[in-house]
């Protein structure tokens, strides 16, 4: 049962039709009678902000977006449709400050975005309903509760005070678009006569793989039939108090959920019988998750099913900025490039919002699995102010009561860089805890979902929480702080909950269709670079340092005498820097247990955290994501003078047959040396070896005992499937750096078709980086990839929206250091 507080069986309508908007001045009109003839109605959706309804009448720029607090908004809408009678009015959510007026009448005043309300009223016939969202700017410079610190990232500080979003609170990366209106579906529900509710699931899967079902629920019927049913399984309620019934169901081997990088996300749909009648109650899964600390108790592993995860993944901003939607349509696209780059975990962090059951319902499908912080971060929230520690009570059951069934729920935790902005400010242990972090929240967590792991902050362990070798880690020493890539493994990263944020440039139809401006020159371009409050820096600045550490350039200089070619070497140089990173993470004796990267989407089309930009479309470092998370991979590893190493990774529950091939180029297409090696890749398993044990005799792979000139300049990696001759995963290394491994290379490409899809071939003579397949109306399944010379290379294109695909596709194939292009037509 997801989320829902009404009767199983009752009648709800959405009240989602004939609602108008009205802006007025804050106090202007105490009741909806007070609002003037003359003011301006706007239509507006319901669910919905006002930023989405003023947008959609052309009232509203997010990219250059007003005030939105600052002002009373009221939404008005006669309920002519519904029968008199009784009935329950339920708000799923009321953003933020809202008085509730039926027929003039206030029923409800809510003072918090993330809790429900269900009113029950006498409905007359051609009601009529009004919402007041009072302007919640005046109130933020009010006076609250004494505070021992405040964050800098974050104004004004009087936020700390009210339970709204953080979004469009947080100078530098956020835009200014406020929250504000019902942004929650509203609905008239009718219970039958015989009303069943208070439904409680809970599913384990114990140690010997048995699954076991307990479903409670209240009943008002006379000695109703009542039957749980799962799974081809059967079982009767029994009475255990009144009208309380309960209902154990065990299912003898069950089929595991998993998240998809290591098994099927095995899901069960649950069924309810009473008195003959079926109602479903959604579906579930079995799973059990463990946190493993270490011997040392500075580790932070999630084991599922008993084994180990290596968890990856990204950090969830919003499905729209101004929106803030909730339905399966509007997450269905970025969880599904979420689960095709080969992420298997979804953070969702404190300074977002709460998503809908429809979110987890979709990652339970996908097998992502979905670390979920509390709506808390950075400041120091009241610790006596009963009114606000009563709203924390109600938001963390309901939050809890519409997940209870899903198994994707991996982590939860009290809430973002409290501890750590408390530390930073030079104070004491004893203040960077609080009771709704550490007292509140676990024991509703202890009582509701006992079978989910909780953490108290985000970061959290070590001498300090942001100290990156204990707990769970905010990483960003490559990145922000612009440390070489060794600092990865220097760091002794052990969970990473953030790490890795970039200036993500996206591919050129994007900047073109969204942001047609001079990149970096343009202060609309700058406008959209993620900045901390108050820095002297952007991260264009951090994406710059690695772009000149990676290839050698300039990047000014670069950007002022070819900024076409300082734009391609910066969509791919951030991918680079994520590949080169997740290596050393995943490699053979690192002590990492997983890391997602800041952010999975953007909020505004342009070079953002997001990996995906506002649009839906993947950016060029997506593909190099893909590539890093592949649940079969071979990396490279750099160890000096003890040469390179290479680690096969197999994720799977299979044992796999496989074939391991080095290749050293000299000039991009002289072999130099090489050496294979066909062995069985154990399931759940990583090997590592040796590339000069794969050729039989000493050679300076890592160009590090530097005897002459250097006799090669790129090594590959490439682990084929002897079952079928597949190529399962490549790696690059480049001994000199990739500057000394640019050349003009000699792609052939050609497009050909099999069924309904095409496809592009593709060969060159001598290595080719980041090469880019750029065909309009298709998206490439692999771009911004190495080719190296030899064998071909068949890349599937997959068509977007509204393509017509027997129409021959039309594009052209580029790489760095290349001049060449090839053209591609039908």
């Amino acid at each position: 049962m997801r989320g829902r507080l009404a009767s199983i069986g009752a009648e709800e309508s959405l009240l989602s039709e004939g609602w108008n908007l009205i802006l007025t001045e804050p106090g202007a009109c105490a009741v909806p009678h007070d609002i003037p003839l003359s003011a301006q109605f706007t239509p507006a959706p319901v669910p919905g902000t006002v930023a989405a309804a003023l947008e959609k009448a052309g009232l509203f720029d997010r990219e250059n977006p007003e005030p939105l607090n600052t002002r009373d908004a009221w939404y008005l809408c006669r309920l002519f449709d519904a029968e008199p009678g009784e009935a329950i009015l339920r708000f799923a959510g009321l953003a933020t400050l809202c008085h509730v007026f039926l027929n003039g009448q206030e029923i409800l005043f809510s003072e918090s975005m993330f809790t429900a309300h269900e009113i029950p009223v006498t409905l007359v016939g051609g009601d009529e309903l009004a919402l007041c969202f009072r302007a919640l700017g005046p109130r933020l410079s009010e006076p609250g509760p004494r505070t021992r610190w405040r964050p800098q990232m974050i104004t004004p500080a009087g936020l700390k005070n009210f339970r709204t979003t953080l979004l469009g609170h947080m100078p530098g990366w956020c835009p200014d678009i406020h929250a504000v209106g019902p942004w929650r579906p509203i609905s008239l529900v009718r219970r039958n006569p015989v009303s069943i509710d208070n439904v409680s699931v809970r599913a384990v899967l114990d140690e010997n793989g048995v699954g076991r079902l307990s479903v409670s629920l209240h009943s008002n019927a006379e000695n109703p039939a009542m039957l749980l049913r799962c799974g081809g399984m059967e079982q009767p309620f029994e009475k255990i108090g009144d009208s309380h019934y309960s209902s154990i169901l065990k299912l003898a081997d069950i089929e595991p959920w998993w998240p998809h990088t290591h098994g099927a996300p095995r899901l069960y749909e649950l069924t309810l019988v009473s008195d003959g009648v079926d109602y479903p109650l959604g579906t579930t899964g079995f799973r059990r998750i463990d946190v493993e600390r270490g011997a040392d108790g500075d580790d932070f592993a999630l084991l599922i099913n008993g084994e180990r995860i290596f968890c990856r993944g990204a950090v969830w901003t919003t499905a729209d900025i101004a929106r803030l939607p909730g339905t399966r349509a509007d997450y269905e696209p970025f969880l599904r490039l979420a689960a095709q780059a080969g992420m298997n975990m979804i953070r969702i962090g404190g300074t977002m919002a709460y998503e809908t059951p429809d979110f987890f319902g979709l990652c339970d499908e996908l097998g992502l699995l979905v670390w979920q912080d509390f709506m808390f971060a950075n400041f120091d929230y009241p610790r006596n102010d009963k009114a606000f520690l009563g709203h924390v009570h109600a938001e963390v059951e309901e939050f809890l009561h519409g997940v209870q069934a899903s198994p994707s729920l991996a982590v939860l935790c009290g809430g973002s860089e409290i501890h750590q902005q408390a530390a930073m400010l030079g104070l004491p242990v004893e203040f960077w805890s609080g009771p709704v972090t550490d007292e509140i929240i676990p024991a509703i967590v202890t009582r509701m979902r006992p079978d989910v792991p909780y953490v108290p902050n985000s970061p959290y362990g070590g001498a300090m929480p942001f100290s990156p070798n204990a707990g769970i880690a905010h990483y960003y020493g490559v990145g922000a702080y612009m440390r070489p890539i060794a600092d990865a493994r220097r760091a002794d990263v052990r969970f990473a909950s953030e790490s890795l944020a970039f200036a993500h440039v996206p591919q050129l139809r994007t900047l073109h269709r969204h942001l047609d401006v001079p990149a970096v020159h343009s202060p609309l371009w700058k406008a959209r670079v993620p900045r901390d409050r108050s820095a002297s820096w952007d991260f264009e600045d951090v994406r710059d340092f690695y772009l000149e550490l990676l290839y050698g350039f300039d990047p000014a200089r670069l950007r002022r005498e070819d900024s076409e070619l300082y734009l391609d070497f910066s969509r791919a140089v951030t991918g680079e820097v994520i590949e080169e990173t997740f290596a050393e993470w995943r490699r053979k004796g690192s002590a990492c247990n997983g890391a997602l990267v800041w952010t999975l989407q953007d909020l505004l089309p342009g070079p953002g955290w997001g990996v995906i930009d506002s649009t839906g479309e993947p950016k060029p470092v997506w593909y190099a994501m893909r590539r890093a998370f592949r649940p079969v991979q071979t990396v490279f590893t750099d160890e000096g003078t003890n040469g390179l190493d290479v680690h096969v990774v197999n994720e799977t529950d299979a044992d796999l047959d496989v074939e391991l091939e080095v290749v050293c180029l000299r000039d991009g297409k002289q072999q130099v040396v090489s050496g294979s090696r066909a062995f069985k890749l154990a399931a759940r398993d990583t090997e590592r070896l040796a590339a000069t044990a794969l050729f039989g005799a000493f050679f300076d792979t890592t160009y590090a005992f530097r005897f002459g000139p250097p006799s090669h300049d790129v090594s590959v990696a490439r682990l084929r499937s002897l079952a079928d001759g597949a190529v399962l995963a490549e790696s690059f290394h480049f001994p000199c750096g990739r500057d000394k491994a640019l050349h003009e290379a000699g792609i052939e490409a050609s497009l050909g078709r099999d069924g309904d899809d095409w496809f592009v071939d593709l060969r060159t003579d001598r290595l080719a980086q980041s090469v880019h397949i750029d065909v309009d109306g298709y998206r490439p399944d692999d771009d911004w990839f190495h080719l190296a010379p030899g064998a071909m290379r068949r890349v599937k294109l997959v068509a977007l929206s509204g393509t017509e695909s027997d129409i021959a596709p039309a594009g052209e194939v580029r790489s760095l250091g290349s001049s060449h292009r090839v053209v591609l037509s039908g």
